[in-house]
């Protein structure tokens, strides 16, 4: 999603914790401590790269442009998932990615809804495009599901599990495609079918938006190595679970900017644009980071299965489903932001004591 930090509470002060972090590990500070300025340092990032995306985006026009928006929309969340995937955290990835969806379609939309509700009341928005987000995202849940219950018969022939998690990655890409080339070949609309703003609010040049884009996701990458070389040493430190850190911790610091913009848009009482962003951001996940990183993990000596835990999977599914839900009616009320909210609570809670 297109982002500017200009007007997102200062978020570029957060830039300082970039050195602070890398003196911080030259230094052999505490784990805790690079652990936790690598976190915050890589939210500004994150938010410099969805801005130089969006000039980009302008200057190759709306299809094209949220093409390239929705390819990049998960930067910094997938760099993270890749120095995970190197190091063999394979649970932490999978959480991630799990945390991603339900982070999205219960946190963000449910603020998104409660705070647009309460500033203006019943809110209403295009049920076309919020219906067809919801489907595609039910979908792309069903795809990510069934590899993990037919792999519970499979084990412990990893041989199986592994070709069948390659075939269904390889599919999902498939469904991601067709619907970029639904999103290239069918009418403009302001939102696109993956979630993507198509109109920056103000145009960098080429070479800025370049050379930003590519010092960002320089800086992203050490932070993201610090980030995950800690994580071991934290969750002992801590009493925090390899899981917990995942579900919860690593989707929000990847995405906070952009779930930023989500509340920002609802409270301007643009509701089309918001839903888009949360369901939007949870079907790039589902669509595009999962099935990459299982391809990816190849490469690194460590392969990845599509296999979700059964909590993992009951938690997405109501995810889905709620979100579904929400948008049937065309109209939403802070309420059912509120109710979203105390569930992702549960959740939350529940994962920590998992």
């Amino acid at each position: 999603m297109a982002l500017r930090l200009k007007k997102m509470f200062g978020l570029k002060v957060l830039l300082a914790l970039v050195p602070v972090s890398i003196i911080a590990e030259l230094a052999g500070a505490d784990a805790v401590v690079v652990f936790i300025t690598s976190a915050i340092g890589v939210v500004p990032l994150a938010g410099l790269i969805g801005e130089a995306t969006e000039s980009l985006a302008a200057k190759t026009g709306p299809r094209l442009g949220g093409l390239l928006n929705a390819t990049l929309g998960n930067a910094a969340e997938l760099i993270i998932a890749l120095f995970a995937l190197n190091r063999g955290l394979l649970d932490l990835v999978r959480a991630s990615i799990t945390g991603s969806i339900l982070g999205n379609l219960l946190l963000v939309l449910g603020a998104s809804l409660l705070l647009g509700g309460i500033k203006h009341g019943v809110q209403k928005f295009d049920r076309g495009h919020a219906g067809l987000d919801a489907t595609l995202l039910i979908l792309s849940v069903i795809a990510l599901g069934v590899p993990s219950l037919f792999n519970f018969a499979l084990e412990p022939n990893f041989v199986s599990v592994e070709s069948l998690s390659i075939g269904a990655s390889l599919a999902i890409l498939l469904m991601y495609g067709l619907v970029i080339l639904y999103s290239l070949t069918a009418r403009t609309h302001e939102v696109d079918p993956v979630g993507r703003e198509a109109h920056p609010t103000e145009m960098w040049s080429t070479r800025r938006s370049l050379i930003t884009m590519a010092v960002a996701v320089a800086f992203i990458a050490l932070l993201s190595e610090f980030l995950v070389g800690s994580v071991e040493v934290v969750t002992e430190t801590l009493g925090l679970s390899e899981f917990f850190l995942g579900i919860i911790l690593i989707p929000i610091v990847g995405n906070v900017a952009e779930h930023i913009v989500a509340v920002q848009v609802a409270l301007k009482d643009k509701m089309d644009l918001s839903l888009s962003i949360a369901i939007g951001s949870s079907l790039q996940v589902a669509l595009f980071v999962a099935p990459v990183l299982v391809l990816v993990s190849l490469l690194f000596g460590h392969p990845l299965a599509l296999e979700f835990n059964s909590f993992e999977l009951a938690a997405v599914a109501a995810a889905a489903l709620i979100a579904a839900f929400v948008s049937l009616d065309g109209e939403s009320n802070w309420l059912e932001g509120a109710m979203l909210l105390v569930v992702y609570v549960i959740l939350g809670l529940a994962f920590f004591f998992l």
